[in-house]
């Protein structure tokens, strides 16, 4: 295997490319070369895997637990969150005692694996858990009054809100007017104000302590759970009831699903609860996770590319075009033939999902393009609106948009009252969410919240123009910052025949990747394009052959109309310079290394 770093001892940029057809430089992600050979030694990897670890900044003492996270190290105790115990004490008073708990949940995959650990938790109990996920159309994101009250007289006495609620106050406050007791386990940003509650587990809230606010909500969940089982354990409440203390190990898989498909940071405690629930993922002992695995035709032991893109669209195409229970069922039922119907039901969904957001997407890409006009700046932050955009698709349009103009975005839905709701999707080094609650708290919004990467909102259409130029001001210095250092990181350049089945194999050791841990990409140099053509929904599908032989495929996706596609499929008989992640593909029993293209370069 040969790993060439071509130019990087003469050049700032890998190659020498300092902007590419996507107007990136290339940079490769910088490893003490003493560092990566004792990685590689203590650890037992090759040179190229530990130059691959010690890129994205671990040391050599952290590498071992890096490279084979658990639990036993990565996860914290409950107990050190604020007013966690206070929420597993109460839930422990309302177990024993026999009062109805109900959990109100989210319609995405974080809300559904959140609602369906609950609920899979309290069936192993034998109790029974009223369970609301609300309905995107009608009711919008969050806890509302109206809901409550509606649990209230199905007999709830205590409400779990999962992944919402931090800033539900009037819903909140309502609900404790009824008698209605509420304990908020939620992620998102957090106000100096707090929700009243009975508690509020958050590793955003302003007053704890740093290094957790990653947790996705299913993280969080989790370990509401850990202290809840731990708190009735001591009680003696099990050996009581002559109950089997549950094995929460065995539902790391929805943990991971919701982890990846929120897109948080797969770092330290995440990185190990995904990694370790990727494993019970690939057992199949979860009915819903295996009928959607079915229904994508996937055999192949689950990874976060299976997770993130075929089983995770699924389950969020209830609650965007369908159904918004529909994810949260599939994820909490046993019954085999239940979960293959629902599960066809959400893969129609998601059919139905990808038409509306082709059209949406075509729609604002016209308008945004209409409002920079030929040759225009580009606005520090991208907003879209339209009559009757719907909610499920929007932010999915966000993503597409705001990778196609690296800004931050909004795309925002109207409906027939001159009301918006809309999603916004950010870029590495701009806060998106405390810009949403620096509006809210602007009165421009109606409501509005989230994280830095990702955000939502309801706001007045009167008030568009002037929260586009509040959002501007507020992000136009962040933005500058984060475009100045646009650049691909990549971990080397690669000869074409090092790109062998066996090397991703041994790469695989430093997933699972995702957010934070971004897939190892490579460059490949002076490659001939062979063959090149338009496949499927504008993806580009070429064959590349290096100068010392060897030939690969590679994929560019979402890319024919695009300068990267344009490009490929412009230098056919000619040589360019391509980087990109590296994947297997089997097919007739045969294995082979392929190149997933993210960026390409003329060679100068």
């Amino acid at each position: 295997m040969t790993e060439v770093f071509s130019d990087t001892e003469q050049s700032e940029f890998l190659l020498g490319v300092e902007k590419s057809v996507t107007g990136r430089a290339w940079k490769v992600r910088p490893a003490e070369m003493r560092e990566v050979q004792a990685i590689a030694q203590q650890n037992n990897v090759s040179e190229i895997v530990a130059r691959v670890v010690a890129g994205r900044g671990v040391s050599i003492e952290e590498a071992p637990s890096f490279l084979n996270p658990t639990l036993r190290e990565s996860l914290p105790d409950p107990s050190m969150f604020r007013d966690m115990d206070l929420a597993c004490s109460r839930l422990a008073d309302a177990i024993i005692k026999g009062e109805q708990v109900a959990v109100f949940g989210d319609y995405d995959v974080d809300g559904a694996t959140s609602s369906a650990l609950f609920r899979r938790f309290f069936a192993a109990l034998d109790r029974k858990l009223l369970v609301y996920i609300p309905d995107r159309m009608k009711e919008g994101y969050g806890p509302n009054a109206e809901a409550f009250l509606k649990l209230k007289e199905q007999g709830a006495e205590l409400v779990v809100t999962v992944d919402c609620g931090i800033v539900s106050f009037a819903p909140l406050e309502a609900a404790a007017e009824a008698g209605l007791e509420v304990i908020v386990v939620d992620h998102h940003q957090a106000e100096p104000a707090l929700p009243k509650a009975v508690a509020v587990v958050n590793p955003n809230r302003l007053d704890e302590i740093d290094g957790y606010g990653q947790l996705a909500a299913i993280g969080v969940s989790f370990l509401v759970i850990v202290g809840l089982s731990r708190e009735l354990r001591n009680r003696g409440w099990y050996e009581a009831q002559g109950i089997k203390v549950p094995d929460l190990m065995q539902w790391l898989d929805l943990v991971a699903l919701g982890t990846i498909c929120d897109v948080v940071p797969l770092k330290g405690v995440n990185r190990a609860l995904t990694s370790q629930g990727l494993k019970v993922m690939a057992r199949r002992g979860n009915a819903g996770i295996n009928a959607l695995m079915d229904v994508c035709g996937t055999t192949e032991p689950p990874g976060t590319y299976h997770a993130g893109f075929l089983i995770g669209p699924r389950v969020n195409a209830g609650g965007r075009v369908g159904r918004c229970e529909t994810g949260y069922e599939i994820l909490s039922t046993d019954d085999q033939l239940h979960a293959g119907n629902l599960a066809r039901e959400l893969h129609q969904y998601n059919a139905e999902r990808q038409a509306i957001e082709a059209m949406v997407l075509e729609q604002a890409k016209d308008q945004v393009a209409a409002k920079i006009g030929p040759g225009g700046e580009v606005p520090p932050v991208i907003i879209a609106h339209g009559d009757g955009w719907h909610p499920g698709v929007i932010g999915i349009v966000a993503g597409r948009l705001k990778e196609f103009y690296q800004r931050p975005t909004f795309v925002i839905g109207i409906d027939e009252n001159g009301i918006g709701k809309g999603s916004g999707r950010s870029i590495p080094g701009v806060d998106l969410g405390a810009a949403v609650t620096a509006a809210r708290q602007e009165d421009l919004l109606i409501n509005g919240g989230g994280h830095a990467m990702a955000a939502g909102l309801t706001v007045s259409g009167e008030l568009l123009e002037e929260l586009e130029a509040f959002l501007a001001e507020r992000l136009g210095r962040q933005v500058g910052e984060a475009l100045e250092g646009l650049s691909l990181k990549l971990d080397g350049a690669l000869a074409a025949s090092a790109v062998r089945p066996e090397l991703v194999n041994e790469l695989n050791r430093v997933g699972p990747y995702g957010q934070g841990n971004a897939q190892p990409r490579f460059a490949l140099s002076h490659m001939k394009v062979t063959y090149a053509d338009v496949v499927g929904q504008d993806h580009v599908k070429c064959a590349l052959q290096g100068r010392d032989g060897a030939t690969i495929k590679g994929m560019a996706f979402r890319s024919a109309e695009q300068p990267l596609g344009q490009l490929i499929l412009g230098s056919r008989g000619q040589m360019i310079h391509v980087a990109g992640t590296l994947k297997n593909n089997s097919w007739n029993g045969r294995t082979t290394a392929e190149i997933f293209i993210d960026d390409a370069a003329p060679v100068s």
